[in-house]
């Protein structure tokens, strides 16, 4: 283990062996890793355990400096476990360059099933029993981690002295294509709030994705910028600020050469990193897998489900005077053509697209008898999450509490500084 120090905390990074199939045990390995943090004045101090985490699926967690945002809340009572979910940051990779080294599609996509929630809650059980020696710890779960801590709650509550949900609870029982179903008018609800904000953004992203249409784009590292791939950096206007960073993207788009204009570097540097997957594979690989359950197969549904809403497509809003609306979390098809980190990975795409035999993530059941505190936080017409389906979980799981609010996007537990956190601490403490 190595410790050091940022302002008001010692971190130490810890590397953790558990088993790729936990089925399995005495086989294959990976590493798990996660950062501890701990207040600097509380470092000797025999503190409860709180595991964060983070949303995805695909990312590791969150890189803070010092105690920012949520954490400085958290150390005040916790040893903070910020978990890279296997996969993800510095645990065993997962990418084209490692997955090549598995074989065929067929096995990389086997491999892959491995990744999911189901996995990632067992990982946190065999970490748990070294860290605190058996005593149950606090997990914190934003977006895609809220769908880890409801699994949680159904596979393994003995482990749980209590949980927080930001912006992550599941359906039970949805299949993505109702998932989806629910999502394009929120986001179309969010495309349209960008504009009315913005308004001189409307006729600029006509432009933009007329230039795209006409002119084949590559960005640098190969990245094939197509107007459909443009439409996709409206993901961010799930968040408090994206509409702001959208804005000023944008607003540099074309430079002057001679008599024509053409894209700029700076646009294209800023719009390659806003969609390059080169640092979160899993997220496009798994994105729908992660909510899959059951025999029925994902089948590229927000491709499928996106042709029930015609107004999302950008040649017929070119074709004709209104606007070209933006997208946001949906992975398709040819993400893995535009996209070089990808390519080499589409057939191992189209099979967990195909594929029939997931584990079932809740049981209802156990969740109506629920034990475990529980408070969550549902941000009203989160882009990400539905608000619905959100609530009819928090009704299913006994003893849930939720603060549903307007007063943050989906990021709130970061953008409001310790505020998010506090409450859902004074909540499942009974204080409130």
């Amino acid at each position: 283990m190595t410790s050091y120090r940022q302002p008001g905390v010692v971190l130490t990074d810890r590397h953790f062996t558990v088993p790729l199939d936990h089925s399995d045990p005495g086989g294959e390995q990976i590493e798990v890793y996660g950062r501890e943090v701990v207040a600097a004045g509380h470092a000797g101090a025999d503190l409860p355990w709180l595991v964060y985490l983070e949303g995805g699926p695909g990312f590791g967690a969150r890189r803070f400096n010092g105690k920012q945002a949520w954490l400085g809340r958290a150390v005040q009572d916790f040893r903070v476990l910020l978990l890279d979910q296997r996969g993800t940051g510095r645990s065993t990779p997962q990418n084209r360059q490692t997955l090549a080294g598995r074989g065929g599609p067929q096995a990389q996509a086997d491999h892959l099933a491995h990744f999911r929630a189901d996995n990632i809650v067992r990982d946190c059980e065999t970490i748990r029993r070294q860290l605190t020696g058996g005593a149950p710890w606090t997990v914190l779960g934003q977006s895609f981690g809220g769908f880890c801590a409801t699994h949680y709650l159904s596979a393994a509550p003995e482990g749980l002295r209590a949980v927080l949900i930001t912006g992550g609870l599941p359906s039970l029982d949805a299949h993505v294509d109702d998932i989806y179903r629910a999502s394009y008018p929120r986001v179309q609800r969010k495309v349209e709030a960008h504009y009315a904000r913005y308004p001189q953004d409307v006729r600029l992203v006509r432009r933009i994705a007329g230039h795209l249409a006409e002119h084949r784009t590559v960005l640098p590292g190969g990245y094939i910028l197509t107007p459909e791939a443009f439409q996709s950096l409206g993901i961010v206007l799930g968040g408090g600020e994206g509409s702001h960073h959208l804005h000023y993207l944008l607003e540099n788009a074309f430079v002057r050469v001679g008599e024509r204009y053409e894209l700029s570097d700076a646009f294209q540097e800023s719009v390659l990193a806003g969609l390059s997957f080169a640092g979160h594979p899993l997220y496009a690989l798994l994105h729908e897998a992660c909510c899959a359950q059951g025999k029925r197969p994902t089948d590229w549904s927000a491709e499928r489900i996106r042709a029930e809403f015609p107004q999302f497509d950008a040649a017929a809003a070119l074709a004709g005077d209104g606007p070209v609306l933006f997208t946001g979390e949906t992975i398709h098809p040819w993400h893995f053509e535009v996209d070089p980190t990808l390519r080499p990975l589409r057939e191992c795409a189209d099979l967990l697209a195909a594929r029939t035999d997931w584990p079932v993530f809740y049981d209802p059941a156990r969740l109506a008898a629920n034990e475990v505190p529980v408070a969550a936080v549902v941000y009203h017409d989160d882009m990400y999450v539905d608000t619905g389906h959100a609530l009819d979980t928090a009704r299913a799981i006994r003893g849930l509490r939720t603060w549903v609010t307007d007063e943050y996007e989906h990021d709130g537990v970061r953008a409001s500084g310790p505020r998010v956190l506090d409450r859902l601490l004074a909540l499942v403490n009974g204080e409130i």
